[in-house]
């Protein structure tokens, strides 16, 4: 039953497997032990990244210049698992398909791309600080495209590749910092253990503890070194972005068509959650100057005992 009937992919999977093994008993018996748990959880974590994918969508593909699409992602953003799946596997590119249809049928959109317009996303393309932006405004503009590679660029491609590079920029600030904080804190623990160990050793012993302390606590400042310029980074990025969608905000609130006001929301969404990134990265990075403080007073006051 479970091999034809359960709506996840990978249960069924993981149960045929088991069912055409040569060595069936055995196999089943693994499915039973292990190898189910293991398909639910894989199951788990793929429904939780198409889930993100399909509000993502949502957010990036508005209704009045994706219908088709937007509907599509609202009918699974509170389905079953197995109707997440289906859309990103195959329903997100068909409903892309029947909005671009309707864009072609009517042919408002293309009518309103003008040399202008053409040229504001070439330099996008160009000088736009997010890459998944400049990669989606390259791909507007690539040969045999047309004005129809523009009005989807307008239409969602922008939209979604800002979407993208805000995505990646949080994934990997976060993923980094909780790597240095892991490393830092075990320096700190590591140094305030010395220095505990010099205070309560014998005169004789200290010296050579307090050194070790000093040692440590030095480590520790060390390790604050790529977390504090990665954190200046993020904070420069995150500001630049800002002010570039602060821009296209305007830009399409200057613009006329229907083209540009499809950008002129998300362009105002985008600025407002680049200024929170600004402003936490200026949080991070003051916590690691405040780890390097603790360290370096951590580093004198050991070498003054000494």
């Amino acid at each position: 039953m479970l091999m034809l009937y359960d709506p996840r992919a990978t249960v069924r999977a993981a149960a045929t497997t088991a069912y055409i093994d040569d060595a069936q008993d055995d196999a089943i018996a693994r499915f039973l032990a292990t190898d189910y748990a293991f398909a639910v959880e894989l199951a788990r974590e793929s429904d939780a990244t198409n889930l993100d994918f399909v509000r993502r969508v949502l957010e990036t593909y508005l209704p009045e210049f994706a219908p088709e699409v937007h509907a599509a992602a609202q009918r699974v953003v509170n389905g079953s698992p197995s109707e997440r799946e289906a859309f990103v596997r195959v329903g997100y590119a068909a409903a892309q398909d029947r909005d671009r249809l309707a864009r072609e049928k009517s042919g408002e959109a293309k009518r309103a791309i003008i040399e202008a317009d053409r040229a504001f996303v070439r330099n996008v393309g160009q000088t736009d600080p997010g890459e998944q932006v400049r990669a989606a405004a390259s791909f507007a503009l690539r040969p045999g495209a047309g004005d129809g590679g523009l009005v989807e660029f307008f239409a969602y491609g922008w939209a979604g590749g800002g979407r993208l590079d805000l995505d990646v920029h949080r994934a990997r600030a976060a993923d980094n910092d909780i790597t240095w904080r892991m490393t830092a804190t075990r320096l700190a623990k590591e140094a305030l253990a010395a220095e505990k160990a010099a205070s309560e050793a014998s005169e004789e012993a200290a010296e050579h503890l307090r050194a070790q302390a000093a040692q440590a606590w030095r480590a520790a400042a060390e390790q604050t070194g790529p977390a504090r310029s990665a954190w200046a980074e993020a904070a420069e990025l995150s500001a630049r972005q800002a002010e570039n969608w602060r821009a296209v905000a305007a830009a399409a609130q200057a613009a006329t068509g229907p083209n540009w006001q499809a950008i002129g929301g998300p362009a105002v969404g985008n600025e407002q959650q680049w200024s929170a990134e600004h402003d936490w990265a200026g949080e991070r990075a003051q916590y690691w100057r405040d780890l390097l403080a603790e360290a370096q007073a951590g580093e004198t006051r050991m070498a003054r005992a000494s």
